[in-house]
């Protein structure tokens, strides 16, 4: 019996030891850990273009309003395909979308559709005279944006920035607080993607305008911001 006592509380003795070694919070927290953050910022010219063509039919039967939505949607692509241009002028298809249309008092009395055209690309004046031939829709929106390649070539520069900033910053804060230097920590990095810029046209392009005339835009600037943060060790 004193052998079995003897052995029993030598397990619970280790159990306890080794209960004690792993309980979280066991070993004392990092000390002299600086949390910083730091933002890179460029100011880019908008070189994306997009314009976006719409036409709004309605009637009292379906097949008439579809087959009319394609014909004005034929008609525009056949007057901006010969200036498609990869990267300069790309054409694509939008919505193309027919729904019954309704009374107030909920009784079905016809239907009516949308058909869209989008033209993109970074060559604006091929862009805007193209959406100026179109007659058979008009403009609904008018978007600016950068390029992928304006994009990466902005997020590197900002990134670099923040970059500096953030180091800059380190530094700055481990002298105030006494010490010599430090040591990198942890690091993020957190890209954001510029917002473009937007012009809503009020009302559509007046159908008595010249057919060659282009259509009027004005691009704006862009912000390409970067953030740097993460904690470093005072040293």
């Amino acid at each position: 019996m004193r052998a079995i006592t003897k052995a029993a509380f030598a397990c619970v003795a280790m159990w306890a030891t080794v209960a004690t070694m792993a309980q979280p919070g066991a070993n004392p927290p990092p000390m002299n850990v600086l949390q910083l953050s730091a933002d890179g910022s460029v100011e880019v010219q908008q070189d994306l273009l997009s314009i976006t063509l719409r036409a709004h039919k309605n009637g009292t039967d379906a097949t008439s309003v579809q087959a009319e939505l394609k014909q004005a949607l034929d008609s525009a692509l056949a007057a901006v395909r010969p200036d498609a241009k990869a990267g300069q002028m790309d054409v694509r298809t939008g919505n193309f979308n027919l729904h019954p249309r309704y009374t107030r008092d909920g009784a079905m009395n016809g239907w009516e559709g949308n058909a869209e055209l989008v033209l993109q690309g970074r060559d604006f004046p091929r862009v805007t005279q193209a959406a100026g031939r179109v007659s058979t829709l008009t403009v609904s929106n008018i978007a600016f944006a950068l390029s992928p390649e304006a994009s990466d070539k902005a997020e590197t520069e900002a990134q670099t920035l923040a970059i500096a900033a953030f180091k800059k910053k380190a530094e700055e804060l481990a002298k105030g607080f006494g010490f010599s230097g430090y040591t990198l920590r942890e690091v993020s990095v957190n890209q954001g993607s510029p917002m473009p810029k937007v012009m809503a046209m009020r009302a559509p392009m007046a159908a008595s305008a010249s057919a060659d005339a282009p259509v009027p835009v004005e691009p704006g600037k862009a912000n390409v911001v970067v953030n740097v943060n993460g904690s470093v060790q005072l040293k």
